[in-house]
C-alpha cells in the first residue's frame, strides 16, 4: 500500500496504586484499581507497602492509634513512589496533610459492627448461655470504643462478660472464636463484607447497641494535590453524601481532640430533606460511665456542605466535653 506507515499508540502508562498488605487493604484496593481503570482506561498496578502499625505487636492505643496506617503510604506518595493510596477512611488522622489531596470518598459501605461468635449465637444468646455455664462470656477487640459500648451494655443488664484485647488480621481475630481461646470477636462489617465472609456474622450489632468509629465503612483515595489531573479523574470515584457525612464525624474526633484508638464513637446519618443527624458517644473502656449525645441540622449540598457538616461535629463535641468527655478519654491526643 501507499502512503505513510501506520503507527501504533503506545499503551497508556499504568497508575501505581499504593496499598498495605493486609487481605483486606488489597481487596478494597483491587475495587478501587478495577473502578480506575474503567474511569480513565488506564491500567491500575498496586504497590504494597509496609507500615508501622502492620509490624508493631503493641496494642493501638499504645502506639497512637492515629496515622499508624497511614503515614508509610502518605511518605510514598509525597516521594513519587506511587500515583495514589487508598486507606480505610477510620484511619486517617483528622489533620489535613501538606501536598496531598483527598480526591475521593467513594459511598460507604455498611456502617456497622459484626459479633462472630461460637455456635453463631447473637450477643444476648451468648451472655445467657455462658452465664448458665457460670463464666462470663469472652470477647475479643483491638478497640477501646467496642470495649466501652460492650461493657456499658453488660452493666446496663447485669450481664457477665469480659473484654479481651486483641490484635492481629481477621483471620487472626476469628482464629481465636475457631480454636475456642475466645467465645467472640468483633469486627467491622464493611471489612467482612469486603472480604467475602458476611456468612461468618453471628450478629449485627446496629447503632442503638454500639456506635461505630468515625469513618467506619468508608475509603479514602489520596494523591498528590500537584497532580491536577488525576485529583480530577479520581473526582469521579466521590459519594458527596458520604464525604459530608464522615466531615461532621471527623470533625467532632479532631475538636476532642481524640485519636482513632480513643473511646469514641460518632455516626452521622442522612434523614428526610437533607437533615443529617450525628450521634455521638464517648465513654471509659470499661464501661462505667457512657456519654451519648445528638445533633441534626438541615445541610445544603452545595460547595459549603462538608463546612456546614464540620460546622455540625464541632458543636456537638463542644457539648460533649461541656459534659466532662475529656476525663473520660483521659490524656487528650493532640
Amino acid at each position: 500500500m501507499n502512503g505513510q506507515p501506520l503507527t501504533e499508540q503506545a499503551p497508556a502508562a499504568a497508575l501505581r496504586l499504593g496499598t498495605r498488605r493486609s487481605a483486606l487493604a488489597m481487596a478494597q484496593s483491587g475495587m478501587v484499581a478495577r473502578e480506575v481503570t474503567r474511569l480513565t482506561g488506564r491500567p491500575v498496578e498496586l504497590v504494597e507497602i509496609t507500615t508501622y502499625g502492620d509490624t508493631s505487636r503493641e496494642a493501638l492505643a499504645q502506639i497512637g492509634g492515629t496515622g499508624v496506617f497511614v503515614s508509610a503510604l502518605r511518605d510514598a506518595l509525597l516521594e513519587g513512589r506511587i500515583d495514589f493510596a487508598v486507606h480505610s477512611l477510620k484511619d486517617l488522622p483528622t489533620a489535613a496533610p501538606e501536598g496531598l489531596a483527598l480526591a475521593a470518598v467513594p459511598a460507604r459501605e455498611d456502617v456497622r459492627d459484626a459479633l462472630v461468635a461460637a455456635e453463631g449465637l447473637a450477643l444476648d444468646e451468648l451472655v445467657e448461655k455462658l452465664a448458665g455455664a457460670g463464666r462470663p462470656a469472652r470477647i475479643g477487640t483491638g478497640s477501646p470504643r467496642r470495649m466501652a459500648q460492650l461493657n456499658a451494655w453488660a452493666r446496663a443488664r447485669g450481664a457477665q462478660l469480659e473484654t479481651v484485647a486483641i490484635r492481629g488480621n481477621v483471620d487472626t481475630r476469628i482464629g481465636y472464636v475457631s480454636a475456642g481461646e475466645l467465645d467472640a470477636v468483633v469486627l467491622a462489617t464493611a471489612g467482612l463484607n469486603r472480604l467475602g465472609r458476611s456468612a461468618e456474622i453471628s450478629q449485627h450489632l446496629d447503632p442503638e447497641l454500639m456506635i461505630p468509629a468515625p469513618g467506619q465503612g468508608a475509603l479514602a483515595i489520596e494523591c498528590a494535590a500537584a497532580d491536577t489531573d488525576l485529583t480530577a479523574a479520581l473526582a469521579a470515584l466521590d459519594h458527596a453524601p458520604t464525604r459530608v457525612a464522615v466531615a461532621a464525624e471527623r470533625a467532632l474526633l479532631a475538636t476532642l481532640e481524640a485519636g482513632c484508638s480513643a473511646p469514641v464513637a460518632a455516626l452521622a446519618t442522612w434523614g428526610r430533606e437533607n437533615e443529617l443527624q450525628l450521634d455521638g458517644v464517648v465513654g471509659d473502656p470499661d464501661g462505667t460511665a457512657l456519654l451519648k449525645m445528638s445533633a441534626n441540622g438541615p445541610i445544603v449540598l452545595d460547595e459549603t456542605a462538608e463546612q456546614q457538616a464540620r460546622a455540625l461535629g464541632h458543636a456537638l463535641a463542644a457539648r460533649l466535653l461541656d459534659a466532662g468527655a475529656a476525663t473520660l478519654m483521659g490524656e487528650r491526643v493532640r
